[in-house]
């Protein structure tokens, strides 16, 4: 639970140093049925390459991870964040 006592929704980023990687290993993850998309990188996160993966079931992180480890796929890091969503945001009516 999070300070005003709503429960605190986290979503994992792997993020990489370009955007080759991040089409490979999504690639991979989905023909084994690990189940990413692709995501423009939260600011939040890193001003690294545009894309990263957004994983939303932590289960998932260690068969990621191995299959980064397996396949050599370069990645700067897995980062959680804080499922930030305004649905206001960007409203002019």
């Amino acid at each position: 639970m999070g300070e005003s006592g709503k429960e605190v929704k986290i979503q994992y980023y792997v993020l990489f140093p370009n955007h080759e990687a991040g089409i490979k290993l999504y690639r991979l993850l989905k023909a084994q049925g690990i189940r990413t998309q692709i995501s423009p990188t939260p600011r939040a996160a890193s001003k690294c390459c545009g894309i990263s993966l957004l994983v939303k079931d932590e289960l998932l992180l260690d068969d990621i991870r191995k299959c980064i480890e397996e396949n050599e796929i370069e990645i700067i890091d897995i980062v959680a964040l804080e499922v930030d969503i305004n649905r206001t945001r960007d409203r002019y009516c």
